[in-house]
């Protein structure tokens, strides 16, 4: 069953350039998809514009999810619909604790729930949920935070924008299983946009872009392969 629908999406700058050209695929239901590219094919600004933000401006196409037309709709309504977004950078908050900022994507949220939401992402609780959400803290740990605010939401697609570039050596070994830990707890769908090879997710679905268009489609493990073919 498909849960995330996009098709023909054209879509430019404010400037009035093309940045993404007639995009169109499809993700199945608690799936992990990937969309696979160099820097610069437009893989970001596709994570933006399913997510409904401003930057950019739809020229045509359309966006379906859960069986809704969604392309019209703004960012708080996707979200409504269980849509989320992990930025490539996280923020910095000043003032703002880590267990204030995980409870405000889940007011209802519990103090275990925070404990087992920073545990899956490798955080130690006792070291973290006090702590202030600020520079302090390193660009790998903002990552795992708002990853942990994101399993604390639960939604239907979770569309990650590189959440591994900055990760310590040791946890991005483990992001395969990271990932898998996070469907499996969550439910949800995960959308994840890398430009480089993911062990251990050779087998999951993937479509590569490059100048703003879909290029091939394939397993993981065969876009890697002829990912070189293409740019070497």
């Amino acid at each position: 069953m498909k849960i995330l629908e996009v098709k023909n999406l054209s879509v430019k700058d404010k400037k009035g350039k093309l940045i993404l050209k007639d995009i169109s695929f499809d993700v199945e239901k608690n799936s992990i998809h990937i969309i696979l590219g160099p820097n610069g094919s437009g893989k970001s600004t596709l994570a933006f514009v399913l997510m409904g933000l401003r930057e950019f401006r739809m020229v045509s196409g359309k966006i379906f999810f859960d069986k809704g037309n969604i392309t019209y709709l703004s960012p708080s309504s996707r979200a409504k619909r269980g849509i989320s977004l992990a930025f490539q950078e996280p923020v910095y908050i000043e003032g703002i604790k880590v267990k204030d900022f995980l409870l405000a994507g889940n007011r209802k949220a519990s103090l275990g729930d925070l404990r087992k939401s920073l545990l899956l992402v490798g955080l130690s609780p006792e070291k973290f949920l006090e702590r202030n959400l600020d520079r302090s803290l390193s660009g790998g740990e903002r990552k795992r935070i708002e990853l942990s605010s994101l399993i604390l939401m639960r939604p239907k697609l979770m569309i990650l924008d590189e959440p591994d570039s900055g990760l310590d050596i040791v946890f991005y070994k483990q992001f395969s299983n990271f990932l898998r830990k996070i469907k499996k707890e969550t439910g949800s769908t995960i959308l994840l946009i890398t430009h480089r090879e993911e062990k251990g997710l050779e087998n999951e679905k993937a479509t590569l872009l490059y100048k703003g268009s879909v290029l091939d489609r394939g397993t993981f493990k065969d876009l890697i392969k002829r990912y070189g073919q293409y740019f070497i």
